[in-house]
């Protein structure tokens, strides 16, 4: 049921002027359709009409959908939302010519009449008359707000009966309003065409001016409009737009609202037509996946029809100079058509709010927000979270972790295989060491230890919003986040531990001007400010002489690189004091990009030299700022973390038994697994890990994988190829 339907009222039934009004309207329409009944029936019949009638008198009676402003955070126009792309100004904001011309062309006895126009309604009723059915409308102004307000149920029904509703209630609303409200009601609430609504969007879709600064030409061909602003657009139809000029103006001339001179200069002006920049049809003039993730943030609040018809005025955290920035980072460096898809997003880690946003390379190409909506896996700089739960266990970063290739990490089932890809690794290195180098060995193997369920406890403490399922494989990134996700948890450490959620929307004010939302920052403690400052102190390491060089901006800065299996997803993601920002680039459909610019793309190759592109803009002329230092964490110390001085002994090619046998007397433990080999016997150690001669305490895991023989599902090899006839001939005998 519509808000207007639910607002009907059973008005009163005897009031002196309803009968004036109910028996004059029925004279006249029933003069037509009930010739030879009595008035007492005519008379019954425009009663019931006049039954179950809206209240003019409810407050939101004559409410009209108006456009919701998005500012940024300096104060800059970034897009009007609306169904109706509508701009509510005061009467006096509007010109009087466009005033006059429309009360010529509309209504010229608006001044004299109370609502309906008795001359203009026998007029029709004889055109009708002649033609044989409702062909002549004869509304008023008013009417036209009853119609296109109140009545807007009824409006396309060509009735006598709605007629004379109209009429009753354009009577009954100029008792309640001044003819100067009602004018400047219509003026508000009138078509004019390529989407403008109201005058004052009308000037500026038309002209580029505001309403109270139109010509007496210019106000007379938006006179013109109303009536068929399909057909009558000059954008379209320039000679049906200015011939429908000349009559109104005629008939300002007519009445005596402009005079003979007036009226000979008006007709002779050029037509100069000319759209405002900020009145395109979509409504968005910057930002625009910025803009999209805001409209979602606001319809998720506030609903649909409030977003799009309510006339707020939102204020958010986007700043114009950052975007701009961000924007040509990445086009500066992803700057050929084939190139991959990219998505950046900055925040101020102090408040939570997004400063920047990039969802993707070209809009008009590709509407998906990268930013926001794209969840792609984020590879090595998901060791962050490892990292940080680590620390919190009381791992110092002198730590000395097995990098040695490949890992093999039993998980109960089939064991999982770790080689490393951006960084190297052999041996033993320090933890400081395996975040610097990015070594995947080394990750996995202390994600072993810790725990999949530690390390995606603490990613939800710092920010990450989606989902997350405790596999090892975690410590690699195999799970799939957003960039907007990133960015806010790694603006937890250069918050020194407080997470601020992302915050797009600063304040939203109504069209009453009320503010009805403004932005809490409330950031909260998620991990200690020692162990934030410890991890900032190691990532800054990826750098200063890791992965990250690419990413250096000649001030203090941390952050980490990542790469995702077959180079489908590269990532930076790092911040200083003042800013966080996440950077991603690849492919959708996904695919390797073995070929970008003539080289394989890694996190440090691309994603760097765009977060360092922005950054540096961004950070210009700001003072150089240190991270907030703080005391160490509580680190401790456990034996098993002692660097082993005994050898693995070496199993290759020996049998199960005999090689689980060795391995057991050498005070290891044992996991075994099964993999098919085209090379060594069934039964038999295809590999082991830790490797022969690796070092490892008594009592770790040693795994060995077990040969079943060939696979017997695996294609033959393929024929020997044929003999060569220009070589040289095999030996033969004589006989």
């Amino acid at each position: 049921m519509s808000r207007r339907t639910r607002i009907r009222r059973h008005g009163q039934r005897n009031t002196p002027m309803r009968i004036i009004l109910g028996g004059f309207a029925g004279l006249v329409a029933l003069s037509v359709l009930l010739t030879g009944v009595g008035a007492v029936a005519a008379f019954g019949l425009v009663s019931q009409w006049l039954t179950n009638l809206p209240s003019i008198k409810d407050p939101a009676a004559f409410s009209v959908a108006q456009t919701t402003k998005i500012y940024s955070a300096d104060g800059k126009l970034l897009a009007n939302l609306f169904l109706e792309n509508r701009q509510v100004v005061p009467l006096t904001e509007i010109s009087g010519y466009l005033q006059h011309a429309v009360v010529s062309v509309e209504d010229e006895r608006f001044y004299q009449h109370n609502g309906f126009d008795a001359i203009g309604i026998v007029r029709a009723a004889i055109a009708n008359m002649s033609a044989g059915g409702v062909e002549e409308g004869a509304s008023t102004i008013t009417q036209q707000i009853v119609r296109n307000t109140v009545l807007s149920d009824e409006r396309l029904e060509i009735s006598y009966k709605r007629k004379v509703r109209e009429a009753y209630l354009a009577f009954e609303l100029e008792k309640t309003m001044s003819k100067d409200q009602i004018l400047s009601l219509y003026l508000n609430t009138v078509y004019f065409g390529e989407g403008a609504y109201g005058a004052e969007s009308a000037a500026l879709t038309y002209f580029n001016k505001h309403a109270n600064d139109l010509s007496i030409a210019e106000a007379a061909l938006l006179a013109g409009l109303p009536q068929r602003p399909g057909k009558l657009s000059p954008y379209e139809n320039l000679e049906g737009a200015v011939g429908r000029r000349q009559w109104v103006l005629q008939k300002m001339s007519e009445n005596g609202h402009i005079t003979a001179a007036e009226y000979e200069a008006a007709k002779v002006e050029d037509v100069k037509l000319q759209r405002a920049p900020n009145m395109n049809e979509t409504g968005v003039y910057s930002a625009p996946y910025f803009i999209a993730h805001v409209k979602k943030v606001l319809q998720d609040q506030y609903g649909t029809s409030l977003v799009f018809k309510g006339g707020l005025k939102v204020y958010t955290t986007l700043d114009t100079r950052l975007q701009t920035i961000a924007e040509k980072s990445v086009s500066g460096v992803l700057n050929l058509k084939s190139d991959p898809d990219a998505a950046l997003v900055a925040i101020d880690p102090n408040t939570g709010h997004i400063k920047a946003l990039v969802g993707g390379r070209d809009w008009k190409v590709n509407k998906f927000n990268f930013a926001t909506q794209a969840r792609r896996q984020p590879g090595s700089s998901f060791k962050m979270f490892t990292l940080v739960t680590a620390l919190e266990s009381g791992m110092p970063p002198r730590r000395m972790l097995d990098a040695s290739s490949p890992a093999v990490i039993p998980t109960g089932g089939s064991p999982w295989i770790v080689g490393n890809a951006e960084g190297g690794g052999k041996g033993y290195i320090t933890l400081l060491q395996a975040t610097t180098g990015s070594v995947n060995t080394a990750y996995a193997r202390l994600a072993k230890e810790l725990g999949a369920e530690a390390i995606v406890k603490t990613a939800k403490r710092m920010g990450i919003k989606t989902p997350l399922k405790p596999f090892l494989s975690i410590t690699l990134g195999a799970q799939e986040v957003t960039p907007l996700e990133m960015a806010s948890a790694y603006g937890t450490l250069a918050a020194n531990g407080k997470h601020y959620p992302p915050i797009a929307v600063a304040k939203v004010v109504d069209a009453g001007g009320k503010t009805i939302f403004t932005a809490k920052t409330d950031g909260a403690q998620v991990i200690s400010p020692q162990v934030a400052y410890a991890a900032t102190t190691m990532l800054q390491t990826v750098i200063a002489r890791g992965t990250g060089t690419s990413a250096r901006i000649g001030r203090p800065a941390a952050g980490k690189t990542g790469t995702t299996q077959d180079y489908r997803d590269a990532w930076f993601v790092g911040y200083t004091p003042e800013l966080v920002c996440a950077v991603w680039m690849g492919y959708t459909p996904e695919r390797p990009m073995r070929n970008v610019h003539g080289r394989r793309v890694f996190g440090g190759t691309f994603s760097a030299p765009m977060w360092r592109n922005f950054m540096s803009g961004a950070l210009k002329g700001l003072p150089v700022r240190s991270f907030k230092s703080a005391p160490s964490p509580k680190y401790t110390w456990k034996k098993i973390w002692a660097v082993p001085n005994t050898k693995v002994p070496t199993v290759a090619d020996m049998l199960e038994g005999t090689a689980t046998s060795t391995l057991k007397t050498a005070l290891y433990e044992v996991t075994v697994t099964y993999a098919y080999s085209s090379t060594v016997a069934k039964g038999r150690v295809i590999s082991q890990s830790p490797a022969a001669g690796a070092k490892a305490a008594p009592g770790a895991v040693v795994t060995i994988v077990i040969s079943k023989g060939k696979d017997p599902n695996a294609p033959p090899p393929p024929p020997p190829p044929p003999p060569d006839p220009t070589g040289t001939p095999n030996p033969t005998t004589t006989p």
